[in-house]
């Protein structure tokens, strides 16, 4: 298997393969790394305070709510193409399910019936808030949110660069 990343318009499902394959080959040597296994903590932290935040504005239960009761549209197919292989390498080193085909048609390849299987997460999914939610649900609570997201975001960027760099570098 070809070890470089595939391009941001590969297929999700060659993004996968690659990541699972990279993951196969070099775990050990990524997680051994304080520069990964240090970030990694402190996300798992970020994340969990995110998520209940969200779960606490009320905001899980609408999207809940809209993709059950409403169709959703948030997590619509195709919103997966923009994942790049190394978040998806990063989501596995994290212990994420990453599933090996679609739940839903008409979802993102990673929505599951629980909501998404990812842990850390695209820029667009952690950012985007529709218009009913910014409706609904205080300007404070959405501020307070956003700063733990900020957060969360800071600690993907900087891991997903430091995989990058491990990578391209000499293989153990």
């Amino acid at each position: 298997m070809d070890l470089s990343e595939p391009s941001l318009e590969s297929p999700v499902e060659q993004k996968i393969l690659w990541a699972r394959d990279i993951l196969d080959r070099r775990e050990r040597d990524l997680l051994d790394d304080e520069q990964v296994s240090r970030p990694i903590s402190l996300l798992r932290q970020a994340i969990r305070r995110s998520r209940q935040a969200m779960s606490e504005a009320g905001i899980s239960d609408l999207c809940r709510t809209c993709e059950i009761e409403e169709g959703g549209s948030c997590c619509g197919a195709g919103i997966e193409k923009h994942f790049r292989p190394t978040l998806l390498l990063l989501n596995l080193l994290m212990g994420a399910p990453i599933p090996q085909t679609r739940h839903d048609p008409l979802s993102c390849f990673f929505l599951s019936d629980k909501g998404c299987g990812l842990l850390a997460r695209h820029v667009l999914c952690v950012n985007f808030l529709c218009n009913k939610i910014t409706s609904l649900v205080s300007p404070e609570k959405i501020a307070a949110l956003r700063e733990m997201e900020g957060i969360e975001l800071h600690l993907v960027f900087v891991l997903l660069e430091r995989i990058k760099t491990k990578l391209a570098g000499p293989w153990p």
